[in-house]
């Protein structure tokens, strides 16, 4: 029952993040805006994230999980509430803020499943809810072809957000123990402002770069300001007596492998969901490719069965990285999106090679999402599950904001001048970008995995040469010198 509240609350994370992506262009007939302010409404989601998940990380190792997460589902309750209700443009970008509260769920749940359940329990319930975050998406973009059509209301998803929010407070207040923190520490509130500019900085140009123009002074401006006050958060860590997440954490290669596997697995997450809407929904009769279906059945026919196989795999994908570790669970998942985006990338002219595409990207971020956190807790003591957690979030949350870039601006790039339609080689192309995010995600598990083995055998060599210096000073013979 916990991991089922947890798995909740987790759900609410992933839901209220792609239920607006269908629903973009209802946003904008609905309110009167550009397609440029519409967009607004996933960047402040975004932005809202990066800035709040790791002090809400670093909240709940130091205060305790049950408080925080508390806090956040109500703020998100509320938040959603309020874009149910609201027809102002300036409220629903709120609401959206609000909303972004609930990327800290993901690092607070593994802090709580790794305190709670044994060893021999842990990595099967990580894996289920970790699930959620790629299975909630696909139910987003469900519940939004359901409840609004090709012309429904853009409000009418959010209701399915804000049964699902409440629901996982009202169980997380049941189920959820109260449980005594006897951490030392605080919150490193500049830290955490320094690193939130520099996060907004970094993903402004990411998320508006289609409309800014790449090499925009806005653009080139952020990107460089993002650089500086990154490298300055950095120095003012190493001077920081109780620092937001330690330098050297950072630095640790066991927590480089998640963060740079997480970052590549959102870049092949968002680029799999745009192309394969995108794609099956162009008209054949005017650009030559495509099934001309609407929003509803491209996510039912062709995303929804990746993500039911994702629902049955993630326990499976949990006990197989109990039993044979992590990294190597990590890889064959990626070998899973290399074929996926394969196959889209050569064979998507008939729609079952597509859904087989479908299933097979989603079987991949699922099976990441299944080892990442495993990943994480294996690198880090206790007292810092959160906050390493919410920086594997923010990895991820970057490379999802990289990948849907990519993805619209290949496509927008591509438009063929007489249908105003991208041209088929758009596709191809967004293919090929998550084919090769996620064979970087195999080449960095196995780098991983090979780093794991060497440094096992150091350490039995360390413990059969302290065995003999031990035996060698008390006169007795040593097996591995062959010496009294």
């Amino acid at each position: 029952m916990l991991v089922l509240a947890l798995s909740l609350g987790v759900t609410t994370l992933s839901l209220l993040q792609s239920l607006v992506v269908p629903s973009l262009g209802r946003i904008e007939d609905q309110l009167g805006i550009s397609a440029g302010a519409a967009g607004w409404v996933l960047t402040a989601n975004l932005l809202a994230a990066a800035v709040l998940t790791p002090v809400l990380g670093r909240l709940g190792d130091l205060r305790g999980e049950r408080p925080v997460i508390l806090g956040i589902l109500a703020v998100v309750s509320l938040g959603t509430l309020l874009a149910v209700v609201t027809t102002s443009f300036p409220l629903l970008l709120l609401a959206r803020v609000l909303q972004g509260a609930s990327y800290g769920l993901f690092p607070l749940a593994m802090s709580v499943l790794r305190r709670e359940l044994p060893d021999g329990r842990l990595s099967v319930a990580m894996s289920v809810v970790s699930s959620t975050l790629a299975v909630g998406g696909v139910a987003g973009l469900v519940a939004t072809g359901l409840l609004t059509g090709d012309d429904g209301d853009y409000r009418h998803p959010f209701w399915i957000g804000l049964a699902v929010a409440v629901l996982a407070l009202v169980l997380t207040a049941r189920l959820l123990p109260a449980r005594r923190v006897a951490r030392s520490g605080r919150v490193d509130w500049w830290g955490a402002v320094v690193l939130g500019a520099g996060l907004v900085l970094l993903l402004l140009p990411l998320s508006q770069g289609p409309s800014w123009g790449w090499a925009s002074p806005g653009t080139l401006g952020c990107l460089a300001a993002a650089a500086v006050v990154l490298a300055g958060w950095v120095l003012l860590q190493r001077r920081t007596r109780h620092p937001l997440v330690r330098p050297a954490m950072l630095a640790d290669r066991r927590t480089v492998v998640p963060n740079l596997a997480g970052f590549m697995t959102g870049i092949a997450l968002f680029a799999a969901f745009l192309a394969v809407l995108q794609y099956v929904q162009s008209p054949p009769e005017v650009t030559g490719y495509g099934f001309g279906v609407g929003v509803l059945e491209a996510a039912v026919v062709y995303l929804l069965p990746g993500g039911v196989a994702g629902i049955l795999v993630a326990p499976v994908a949990g006990r197989v990285v109990g039993r044979f570790g992590a990294a190597p669970t990590l890889a064959v998942g990626a070998l899973c999106g290399v074929a996926g985006f394969g196959v889209l990338a050569g064979l998507r002219a008939e729609p079952a090679w597509v859904i087989v595409a479908g299933v097979l990207t989603q079987l991949s971020v699922t099976i990441a999402y299944a080892a990442l956190p495993a990943l994480v807790v294996d690198a880090v003591d206790e007292a810092e599950t959160g906050v390493a957690n919410a920086v594997n979030s923010i990895a991820r949350s970057v490379g999802q904001a990289l990948g849907s870039t990519l993805a619209v601006t290949l496509i927008a790039g591509s438009l063929d001048p007489a249908t105003g339609l991208p041209r088929a080689i758009a596709f191809t192309l967004v293919a090929l970008v998550g084919a090769g995010a996620s064979a970087v995600v195999v080449v960095v598990a196995l780098a991983g995995l090979r780093a794991d083995r060497r440094a096992g055998r150091r350490r039995r060599r360390d413990e059969l040469a302290e065995v003999e210096q031990a035996t060698a000073g008390a006169g007795e013979w040593s097996p591995v010198s062959g010496v009294r």
